[in-house]
């Protein structure tokens, strides 16, 4: 990455400006053209240097609900489980642990009733206990990751 690419992710994690144009703000601010800008956001996403551009919602102030899940997934079954589990929409996040509950994902669904379907179908589908844990408390952190130069 170079200095355009750092100053593009930092000014980007401090927020997205709320108008006709943001793209063409954004680049204002960095001194370049927006279609710049735009293919510059573009390669970071395609090349993996950022994994997602997007806004973050709360899903329970929109009427959804989030949702860890565990599971504990026979290591010879574990891709052909995974990829069931991804294929649900609600599934935002998945990843492989080691330990006895190896596969760990997140829930985003539109209403608190989806995350039960959805845990019941992928039990259901795979056979195996699907473990829920709702979050019970909220704590903001307030992550920002500096793209140092």
């Amino acid at each position: 990455m170079d200095a355009i690419d750092r100053d593009i992710i930092n000014i980007l994690q401090a927020g997205f400006p709320i108008s006709d144009r943001p793209y063409a703000e954004v680049a204002a601010r960095l001194g370049i053209e927006e279609s710049v800008l735009l293919q510059r956001l573009q390669a970071l996403l395609d090349d993996k240097k950022l994994s997602r551009f997007g806004p973050m919602y709360h899903a329970e102030k929109l009427g959804g609900a989030f949702s860890l899940v565990a599971m504990q997934v026979p290591a010879e079954n574990y891709e052909q489980i995974a990829e069931l589990v991804n294929s649900y929409p609600e599934v935002a996040h998945n990843y492989q642990r080691d330990h006895a509950f190896n596969m760990w994902f997140v829930l985003a669904t539109q209403t608190p009733q989806r995350v039960e379907e959805v845990n019941d179908e992928i039990s259901r589908r795979t056979g195996l206990p699907v473990f829920n844990m709702p979050k019970l408390k909220e704590y903001y952190v307030g992550l920002r990751l500096e793209a140092h130069r």
